[in-house]
This record gives C-alpha cells, structure tokens and sequence, in this order.
C-alpha cells in the first residue's frame, strides 16, 4: 500500500530490474494473457511512460520478464557419460516445462507467435533452450572420444530437447515420462551424434 502512495524515485538500471521484477511476478501470478503494463507499473512503484521507454509492447517486457525467470540458466553436468549427461538435462527441463513456469512460457509463445522477432528473442533468451549448454555436453563427449567431433553442431546438439518441447507443444502434455525422455535419448539423440561422422 505505501508502495504506490510513495514511489522509490529510480533511475537506470535500479529501475529496470524494479520493473522486471514486477513483471516477473505478475507473468507467475497472472499468466501473460493477465499481464497488463498498468499492474506492472502500479507494482513497480512507476508509471507506463517508464515501461514504454525501454519496451514498447506487452510481448517486448514479457519476453525480458521470462529471461529474469530464467536467470539462474542450467549449468551443463558433467558426469563423465554422455547419455546421463543428456538425461539430466532432459529431466531438469521437463520438471521446468511442466511446472508454473511452464505455464508463463507457453501463454507468451501463444501471445508472441505473430511477433517474429520477440519469438526468435524468447526462443534465444529461454535458458534451458540455449545452444551453449547443449554444446558444452556434446563438446565434453568428443573430448572423451565418444562421439566424433563432426556432431559438434548447433542443430545436432539441441536436438533431444526439440524433441522434448514436441512432447508439450503438439501433444498438450502436463508431462512427459521419463521413458519417453529415454526414448528420445536412446532412439534418436545417441544414434545421431554417433553418426556425426557420416553426417557430412
């Protein structure tokens, strides 16, 4: 209550993250379709102008409040075994889709799908879907000889976790069993890389 009688004047990126977090916190609460630039503003103790200056629409300050979501990107594990490496990913980001958070992803690639930009950005900003872990576990595994380096590719390396989000996007999963991320480790994923020689 005293929040919105008295403001905090903030300026920069003390602001910025002010209202990042508010919007984080109604993207959980409300979803994106409850997401409005009033709620966040009255939250952050702002106005809109505030808002509007650095996003200029409700998809732009989604997608940056779902990266604050994210922040704390998974780390790649090590366990010396590619195959475990990659079911501990899987199953990291499974629990992820199928919890609330997974809700706010799928309200804002429904709310940004005809925003080609702003769904590339969520795309790239989801840290479970960023290449760089995918390709540090893949990297790890030719280092120890057990895939060739030719599967060392983006494409390559992402591949089981594209099969995964399949599960939730075209199935309407809640969530996917750990057989099936089996599956997709053992029937696809593996066969793949260790054909990364024969793949040109």
């Amino acid at each position: 209550m005293s929040e919105e009688a008295t403001p905090t004047r903030r300026r920069g990126a003390a602001l910025e993250q002010a209202i990042l977090r508010a919007a984080a916190d109604e993207l959980t609460e409300h979803g994106y379709a409850g997401l409005t630039m009033d709620r966040v503003a009255r939250r952050a103790g702002t106005n809109k102008n505030a808002i509007y200056r650095r996003w200029p629409t409700k998809g732009a300050l989604g997608v940056a409040a779902y990266q604050l979501l994210v922040e704390t990107e998974l780390r790649a594990p090590d366990t010396g075994d590619l195959r475990e490496d990659v079911l501990t990913l899987l199953r990291r980001i499974n629990r992820d889709l199928s919890s609330p958070r997974g809700d706010v992803l799928r309200g804002l690639l429904a709310g940004v799908s005809d925003e080609p930009e702003l769904l590339a950005r969520l795309r790239e900003r989801a840290g479970d879907g960023a290449p760089g872990v995918w390709l540090t576990v893949l990297g790890r595994a030719v280092a120890r000889g057990e895939v060739p380096p030719e599967s060392l590719r983006p494409r390559i390396a992402t591949v089981a976790l594209v099969l995964l989000r399949n599960e939730y996007v075209t199935r309407g999963l809640a969530t996917v069993s750990d057989d099936v991320l089996a599956e997709i480790v053992d029937e696809v994923y593996l066969p793949l890389v260790r054909a990364g020689a024969t793949a040109g």
